[in-house]
């Protein structure tokens, strides 16, 4: 009987326990959900002030950058110019003569940079540059991934080739880049990574299906880089900029097609250099060129897709095919 009574006790309190628990735990839910809401309207109108404020802009004076692509249209103007505000540039291009053209004008200017040939194609060549750069010049601060190619013409009359080189330096490219000198920057918990999508990799647009499928796997992995080091550490310090530029005037586009010239008329590479360098400082995650063409990006997935192509149709703006 007593043996009863005592297993009776002990189940009663275990009840009990298991009460204050499920009571615990509902409490913790209730403060979580109380400190989410907090948070997220507070991180929300801390956004929106910064809409409207101008945001302070890192000094990358003695740093060094590095930019693919460094000889011609927007690698070149981003060379010349961070070269301006006291970086050291390290050109990386395929073409020596274009490439060694920049630093030259770089080192006539005043600037520092050095230039080195490489196939960002060849995973092997990239590993072994990185670290002959490690070891000549020390810790690389900026990583601009600007190189690619941009063929327009209707998706069945891309050759496998063309497609393939399109996603081994679109995309694959970024990859080696980034593993070559992301583990510096997880080490130091410092640096900037800044990867050139396109506002092909916003919108899709006829003429350049697999053109805009590379540039949409740069606006993913980026996105998912930033979380996986987000969640590795919380208090990472290490920046990654995605850019969005529309047209600019480098000879990529070569057949572009616009109804309103003036509103949406081709960017200059030296405008566009510009941009991305002010977004890099700034630290932002997403910048358009120009700025707008995200908010309408986002303003887009919003309305139903047949009414933005009413909207795309009356503007019938894009890049008829370079076969003609």
């Amino acid at each position: 009987m007593s043996i009863q009574s005592n297993n009776n006790s002990r189940n009663g309190a275990g009840s009990t326990v298991g009460q204050n628990n499920d009571i615990y735990n509902i409490v913790l839910l209730i403060v979580d959900i109380v400190i989410l809401v907090f948070k997220f309207w507070l991180t929300i109108i801390e956004e929106t002030v910064k809409l409207f404020t101008t945001r302070p802009q890192a000094n990358v004076s003695g740093q060094f950058v590095l930019i693919t692509g460094a000889g011609h249209g927007m690698g070149k103007e981003m060379a010349l110019q961070y070269a301006g505000i006291g970086a050291k540039v390290i050109c990386w291009d395929i073409n020596d003569q274009t490439n060694s053209q920049t630093v030259k004008e770089i080192k006539q200017a005043g600037g520092t940079a050095y230039g080195y040939v490489c196939n960002v194609v060849k995973r092997e060549d990239i590993m072994e540059l990185a670290s002959r750069i490690r070891k000549e010049h020390g810790f690389v601060s900026v990583v601009v991934n600007n190189a690619g190619i941009m063929p327009c013409h209707p998706l069945l009359e891309h050759t496998e080739q063309e497609t393939r080189l399109m996603y081994d330096i679109n995309v694959l490219a970024h990859y080696w880049i980034i593993q070559a000198f992301l583990p510096d920057m997880i080490e130091r918990n410092e640096g900037s990574i800044v990867a050139l999508s396109s506002c092909a990799g916003l919108f899709g647009l006829a003429n350049l299906v697999p053109y805009c499928g590379t540039k949409f796997a740069v606006r993913g992995y980026m996105a998912a880089l930033a979380e996986e080091l987000r969640q590795k550490n919380p208090q990472t310090n290490i920046k990654l900029t995605t850019i969005y530029p529309y047209m600019i005037d480098t000879g990529l586009c070569k057949n572009p097609r616009y109804r309103f010239p003036n509103a949406m008329k081709l960017i200059s590479p030296k405008d566009a250099a510009a941009s991305i360098i002010e977004a890099q400082r700034q630290g932002l995650e997403e910048a358009a060129i120009p700025r707008h063409f995200v908010a309408v990006e986002k303003l887009g997935r919003l309305i139903p897709r047949k009414a933005m192509r009413l909207v795309n149709d009356f503007l019938d703006t894009g890049v008829d095919t370079d076969k003609m």
